[in-house]
């Protein structure tokens, strides 16, 4: 089972589907739905400095905030900041992979899931 923990809907579209195509039919193979409850990576702020008179906070990202734990035959498609964030723990997190533009260069789908290492 490959539950969506992002906050919209990923469409998987056949891997001949071309980009440039502003109608979402041609080769969608399937919508995934997203849960209630998006996964994000959790920021823990530091201290704040300043560089040519600007704010810079100083931030640790890291733990993930709704992501469930680990379950048998479950992988969860999240973003790819909190895959990479925590990707030598969890072998259960898919991110959209090769995507599907439309004709504003916009993201519409992807053609498969990945999993980072």
């Amino acid at each position: 089972m490959i539950l969506n923990l992002t906050p919209h809907p990923i469409r998987l579209y056949s891997p001949d589907r071309p980009d440039g195509i502003d109608d979402l039919v041609p080769g969608l193979r399937l919508v995934i739905e997203p849960e209630e409850r998006p996964a994000r990576l959790g920021v823990v702020p530091l201290s704040t400095e300043y560089r040519d008179g600007i704010p810079v906070e100083l931030v640790q990202y890291g733990h993930a905030v709704g992501l469930p734990r680990r379950a048998a035959g479950v992988s969860y498609i999240v973003s790819l900041p909190v895959a990479l964030g925590l990707a030598p723990r969890r072998g259960d997190l898919l991110v959209p992979y090769r995507e599907v533009r439309n004709s504003s260069g916009t993201v519409i789908g992807c053609r498969q899931l990945a999993q980072p290492v």
